[in-house]
């Protein structure tokens, strides 16, 4: 999904499925080379980062896709999850949803019920930018709403927020899913045709990362 339909379309969280769209892609691009590259958050090891929000239906297809890869991943591959959020309030309460989630050792649990949630048909989504609403949904998932609600409005968890909004601004994020590789390449599967060819593409990267 792009970054304009989103925008266009997020009054009332019900995205229509979109393409995501690269600007400067040319004819038989896989990827993109960041010049200059980003610097990245880990010492010693590859970051790779998937860039997702919870109201993407591409999104949410991928995730089983990219799930059991990353625990498939090498030691010296450090892989993470940045929900973008592109100046828009809705985005910024689910990526604050997402950090909260990690706070409070709840994301393996409860990280597809969100996106279900969030895109569940028109009249049955929870409106998750209604705090009342947040808290009664947590709760029906058998979580002390108590400790979500914390992290929730925890500094940690809001300066991870701006974090992540840095860091759809420093890789020029326009369309998502999209997956960067140590600060220096950018790829997705509307660069390379599908989920599966995506990752495959990042394996390259990685291993292009590690040469040097």
């Amino acid at each position: 999904m792009n970054r304009r339909d989103a925008i266009r379309q997020f009054g009332a969280l019900a995205l229509l499925a979109a393409p995501a769209s690269f600007a400067l892609a040319q004819k038989g691009d896989r990827f993109h080379t960041l010049d200059p590259a980003v610097p990245t958050d880990v010492e010693g090891k590859i970051e790779v980062i998937e860039f997702f929000h919870y109201a993407c239906p591409h999104c949410r297809e991928f995730d089983p896709v990219v799930t059991p890869w990353a625990k498939a991943l090498p030691a010296d591959v450090a892989f993470t999850q940045a929900p973008v959020i592109w100046g828009t309030s809705p985005l910024r309460k689910l990526a604050q949803i997402y950090y909260a989630l990690k706070a409070a050792k709840q994301l393996d649990a409860l990280h597809v019920k969100v996106f279900a949630a969030v895109q569940a048909p028109r009249g049955q989504q929870v409106n998750f930018a209604d705090e009342s609403a947040l808290r009664d949904w947590i709760e029906k998932q058998g979580v002390d709403a108590k400790v979500f609600m914390d992290a929730y409005k925890s500094f940690g968890v809001q300066a991870q927020v701006r974090r992540a909004e840095q860091l759809d601004k420093s890789y020029k994020v326009d369309g998502v899913p999209m997956m960067a590789v140590g600060g220096r390449f950018v790829t997705s599967a509307s660069l390379t045709g599908g989920h599966q060819a995506m990752l495959q593409e990042v394996d390259s990267l990685i291993e292009r990362v590690r040469r040097g």
